[in-house]
């Protein structure tokens, strides 16, 4: 049997369909954040919506509004996988980015934990409009997809990847921007550590958001050598409510070091101690992986 040609409408439609879902999206977390009262309440017509988990921290005037983060999981199988995508992430898609107004990006491998291979790309978008004008400004930008077309025309008996995550994320108030690691800009050694914290239930969750936003927990990372890159809660993806967060290391020994020294210090155990931020009360599951920079990063 003779394959059909590929539709050249389908892209536009496939195009046209993301941009609406981020556009709702970015109307559920806009409306939240307008209106507190309002989060949990389902955005007609869509029956599931769109809550963050906590505002932002208080703030001076001078502090920047948090960003939202996109983060993809490209998941690969061994073979030509890779290699195409690096191609792809690097000539097109980490460019265009730039282009409307995104970045610094972020892509890494997986060194230790599940889903390998996996390329994960952290896009920071200023804001949730941004985030859903995201999909039609790479439709639109022609020098975008002529670089992509070689990605993008692959056959279904020869996919660019096996699978496609993506979840949006807000910044936490008290670190509201993307931090990245001075070694990023000479491409020196650098580690990653990705980390996903589940709850039982939204009270929970900001919880959480509150004890390492406003209690202290961030401050004894930094401390510590636990270095942020960003904390941000979930708004999108699997198992919400949850937020997630991303530390960097100069290498493994410094990422052993520092979280031994997070275990032992008095001002954390007193803190994990504290009724109502407990692990038992707030926390029921934690992902985690330890992630190394592409050649090509720029986080």
């Amino acid at each position: 049997m003779t394959t059909p040609p590929p539709d050249p409408t389908r892209r536009t439609v496939i195009v046209a369909a993301v941009a609406g879902a981020a556009g709702f999206v970015a109307r559920a977390v806009s409306a939240a954040a307008a209106d507190p009262s309002a989060a949990g309440k389902d955005p007609a017509p869509m029956p599931q919506p769109v809550t963050p988990l906590a505002a932002p921290s208080p703030s001076s005037s001078s502090r920047p509004s948090p960003e939202f983060y996109e983060l993809r999981a490209y998941r690969l199988r061994r073979g030509p996988m890779p290699g195409r995508l690096d191609a792809y992430l690097k000539g097109a898609l980490i460019p265009a980015a730039a282009r409307a107004g995104c970045g610094p990006v972020g892509a890494f491998t997986v060194t230790l934990g599940p889903q390998s291979p996996s390329v994960y790309v952290l896009i920071p978008h200023p804001s949730a409009d941004a985030f859903a004008a995201f999909a039609g400004k790479l439709a639109a930008d022609a020098a975008y997809q002529k670089v992509a077309e070689p990605f993008h025309a692959l056959p279904p008996t020869d996919p660019p990847f096996a699978g496609l995550e993506v979840k949006l994320m807000r910044a936490f108030g008290g670190v509201p921007r993307l931090e990245v690691p001075p070694a990023a800009a000479t491409g020196g050694p650098r580690l990653f550590e990705l980390r996903t914290y589940r709850s039982h239930g939204d009270p929970a969750a900001r919880k959480k958001v509150e004890m390492f936003d406003a209690a202290g927990e961030v401050a004894i990372f930094r401390r510590l050598g636990l270095t942020p890159v960003f904390f941000a809660s979930d708004l999108t993806g699997e198992g919400l409510p949850s937020l997630t967060y991303m530390l960097t290391y100069p290498d493994m020994v410094a990422r052993e070091k520092a979280w031994a020294a997070f275990r032992a210090d008095p001002e954390w155990a007193k803190l994990r101690t504290t009724p109502g931020y407990t692990d038992a009360e707030i926390v029921t599951g934690i992902d985690n992986q330890v992630l190394a920079p592409t050649a090509y990063s720029q986080v």
